[in-house]
């Protein structure tokens, strides 16, 4: 080397590192504006640049998920179209595999509790604060559709794949969840797994001693389906308030609101609740042509009359979101030429304004009252079997999902769901909000129940959009 140039190498060393210092800072300054800027663009706040929106990289594998909804109907005890997926059989089980499955493919760390709530999380970049949830059930009662229940979380996990390729990163947690036992068709529950976790201790004792009807107990169906192994106590399911910031699930209507207006999104506000009553009358019975009219006190006559009191006193309510039903009426000893000396009715009365829904089972209670004596009959039974509260969606939900339907260019609608939903009870652990979307003529519980690739994918979006923004928060 020549002196010349052993004279000038350090200076021209020490030159470019100062040059190269500053690029490298001012690409990383470039970087982290460009990650502000996507954040911004995700959360709906301004951004004080021009910016390219990220929701045009928002790409939902419609083909994919849809196949994954048609391979999850596969797992029925009964034939297709219909599906039956009953808590803890074989198909159910099943059914959980593929779930889990799919979790980790989209590289969720999956766990479940005691009972078989099944989570699947993506770690945001501060771990520590409260995530945000999705999810819905899977299981279906007998002979009925393939997308109650599955497409919000089969949808919730395509959620999560979108937000990835979208190069989306979340700030607190995305946390999927399968509940289990949405419907009740074994023990007679709804919402069993989403109640727990909202920490319902008459539920916890009670299950300890449900039984199905072929005389299997909760607990040993949990234990062959591999769940309550180590311990009967469920208290582990019960999850406080906060544990989540907030919380949205997808589902279909189950109505035919937004098919028949054509709206393709359903932002819910509330979430009606049932109060069901079991109401028995006693009379004395007799034959049917010895037995005059003046004289008979018909048990089956005083049921009649309280079916109609029902329909009186939900429409004296003055507003459609009060509904009454009479699922079941049983007479004894049925027989055609035998007046009725038993009845028994099944009532459910439902209402987004739970004041309103109770005074409607006040007045059915005085007109059994009414009926029974009247008629001259016994009123041996009224018990309100449960009474569960309403829930409101959360305004910085509703907003949120409000927020992403404009920006995605979906018209929507504010609305009520009058089917209930283990959002009803996450109501009591997070903030909460639900996205319908339209399905064929509203029917559900039924193998017909439909809903259309392009609707799967804008809620899908809705749905994506809607997490980021709240993971954000």
């Amino acid at each position: 080397m020549s002196r010349f140039s052993s004279q000038f190498l350090l200076p021209f060393l020490l030159i470019s590192f100062f040059f190269l210092t500053i690029i490298s800072a001012t690409d990383g300054d470039v970087d982290d504006d460009q990650t502000i800027k996507t954040m911004h663009q995700f959360s709906g706040y301004p951004s004080s640049e021009p910016h390219h929106h990220p929701l045009s990289s928002l790409s939902v594998d419609t083909q994919s998920l849809q196949f994954q909804v048609d391979e999850l109907a596969t797992f029925s005890d009964s034939p297709s179209p219909s599906v039956t997926r009953v808590l803890y059989t074989d198909k159910d089980v099943a059914a959980r595999r593929y779930i889990k499955n799919l979790m980790g493919l989209a590289g969720l760390s999956v766990r479940e509790d005691t009972i078989g709530n099944i989570f699947g999380r993506w770690n945001g970049y501060e771990p520590e604060l409260a995530a945000v949830g999705t999810g819905s059930h899977i299981d279906a009662i007998p002979y009925s559709g393939k997308y109650d229940g599955v497409v919000g979380v089969l949808g919730a996990i395509e959620a999560i794949n979108v937000l990835k390729k979208a190069g989306f990163k979340p700030k607190r947690s995305l946390e999927v969840i399968m509940f289990t036992s949405e419907e009740p068709t074994r023990f007679g529950i709804s919402c069993l797994g989403s109640r727990l976790i909202a920490g319902s201790e008459t539920l916890e004792k009670a299950l300890k001693n449900t039984f199905d009807s072929q005389n299997v107990s909760f607990l040993d169906a949990a234990k062959s389906a591999g769940y309550a192994r180590d311990k009967d106590d469920l208290s582990s399911v019960r999850m406080n308030y906060g544990t989540y910031s907030g919380f949205v699930e997808l589902h279909i209507e189950q109505g035919p609101i937004l098919e028949a207006e054509g709206i393709p999104i359903g932002v819910v506000t509330a979430i009606a609740a049932p109060a069901s009553i079991k109401v028995d009358f006693e009379g004395d019975g007799g034959h049917a042509g010895a037995a005059l009219m003046p004289n008979r006190n018909d048990a089956g006559l005083a049921a009649a009359e309280l079916a109609l009191a029902v329909e009186k006193h939900v429409l004296e309510s003055g507003t459609i979101d009060t509904v009454g039903t009479v699922g079941i009426l049983d007479l004894h000893p049925r027989a055609v030429n035998s007046i009725p000396s038993k009845a028994h009715v099944e009532i459910d009365t439902r209402d987004i304004n739970e004041t309103r829904r109770n005074i409607v089972v006040e007045k059915i209670h005085q007109s059994a009252i009414d009926i029974a004596n009247k008629r001259r009959v016994k009123l041996s039974g009224f018990e309100i079997v449960n009474q569960d509260p309403p829930a409101l969606a959360d305004k910085k939900i509703i907003e949120a999902m409000e927020a992403s339907s404009r920006e995605l260019n979906l018209d929507y609608k504010l609305m009520v769901s009058r089917a209930y939903h283990d959002s009803l009870f996450m109501a009591r652990v997070s903030p909460m909000g639900m996205i319908f979307i339209p399905c064929y003529k509203g029917y559900s519980h039924k193998p017909e129940e439909y809903s259309a690739p392009e609707d799967l994918t804008n809620g899908v979006k809705v749905l994506a959009l809607t997490l980021a923004k709240l993971s954000l928060s």
